[in-house]
């Protein structure tokens, strides 16, 4: 089967990128949520103490791995009674987002639901497996339908919105009336700033039951290991079973010294929490630079990103930036109806956010 994919979204930017490089003090890029702040010495630490392993890495991840992921959902998110066997490794999220579909063995005859704005990697899994997409935010616009996946994201990339854990639970149990399986993106579980995003995986959301739910973490945000590829995905036993068993055949591995350093960054929740204050302090400043010099910001109450407008179209906003050697990435990259909206990611340097201030203050 061949498949016609879209452009990646960011290749689209290179002549705004041009201007923006070109500004006197140099391009401050805010289009991509990707770390910049050093990876904590403990985990590199536990990189190295894996790196004279010879064989195999376990597709399943290590017992201990397994058990750190455990105890951090437990800890950080209120997750209870989570079966350590119920948790895989990933290489990266955006790997398991793209893949997923495929690995449950969705097809033609399937339908996807995401949500209205999504980071674009949803859709594109859809499409690798041949699937139907429908673009909602409210499962009910599925009509008769029985959807095979339904995915939410909460916090919001790109929007910063959070879903409250009774929209959540009613869409798990909408979903389990139909056997369609919930995979929620919790990426940036624990970037909430206005409010508090709460786990798919929670008592209070899936009722102490993980049936036809599955959760996706990323340690890119939380532990700065974005160059690592570390990721995870837990639930419901048997459809974990469904995706080791695929994966193992497919050799899709986390490699032992990442799961060793997976390991201490989930054992660790000191780093986390410094590594959040690095971002509110730089959403603090980037958020009143853009209200002063005129955007509205909608949403945004917790995750990596400001969903802002000038209530004009969103690539006359990225030119506008852009002038000014900011780079941002535009709201239709994540849906048609980003059109008016740009994505700034809270991702630069303490210097360089000081930078933007002064560049939209001036």
């Amino acid at each position: 089967m061949t498949h016609t994919l879209p452009s990646f979204p960011w290749d689209s930017l290179a002549e705004v990128t041009a201007r923006a490089r070109a500004h006197p003090g140099g391009l401050v890029d805010l289009s991509v949520g990707t770390p910049l702040d050093p990876v904590p010495q403990l985990i590199q630490d536990a990189l190295t103490s894996a790196a004279a392993v010879p064989g195999y890495p376990a597709t399943h991840g290590t017992p201990e791995l397994r058990a750190a992921v455990v105890a951090a959902l437990s800890r950080r998110h209120g997750v209870a009674g989570l079966d350590p066997d119920a948790v895989l490794p990933t290489i990266g999220s955006k790997e398991l987002v793209a893949w997923l579909p495929t690995l449950l063995g969705l097809g033609p005859s399937d339908l996807v639901v995401i949500p209205a704005l999504a980071y674009p990697t949803y859709e594109v899994g859809v499409q690798l497996a041949g699937a139907s997409v429908l673009r909602s935010d409210g499962v009910l616009a599925a009509g008769p339908a029985r959807p095979a996946l339904v995915w939410v994201n909460s916090p919001s990339n790109p929007t910063g919105k959070v879903l409250p854990p009774e929209h959540l639970r009613k869409v798990v149990e909408w979903a389990r009336e139909r056997g369609t399986v919930v995979v929620s993106d919790e990426c940036y579980l624990t970037l909430g700033w206005e409010a508090a995003p709460c786990s798919v995986l929670h008592p209070d959301v899936c009722g102490g039951s993980f049936e036809g739910v599955l959760a996706v973490h990323s340690l890119s945000k939380s532990s700065s290991l974005a160059g690592y590829r570390a990721g995870f995905v837990t639930g419901d036993p048997a459809l974990v079973a469904r995706l080791l068993a695929t994966r193992r055949h497919a050799g899709m591995i986390v490699p032992r010294p990442v799961q060793a350093a997976m390991t201490a960054a989930l054992t660790d929740d000191t780093h986390v929490a410094d590594q959040r204050a690095r971002f509110a302090a730089r959403r603090a400043v980037l958020r009143a630079a853009l209200v002063d010099a005129g955007f509205r910001i909608d949403h945004s109450v917790a995750g990596l990103y400001l969903w802002a407008t000038r209530d004009e179209p969103a690539w006359d906003t990225v030119a506008w930036l852009g002038e000014r050697g900011i780079l941002v990435a535009p709201g239709t990259f994540y849906g048609p109806t980003g059109d008016r909206h740009v994505r700034v990611a809270l991702t630069a340097t303490d210097e360089r956010v000081a930078q933007v201030a002064q560049r939209l203050a001036g």
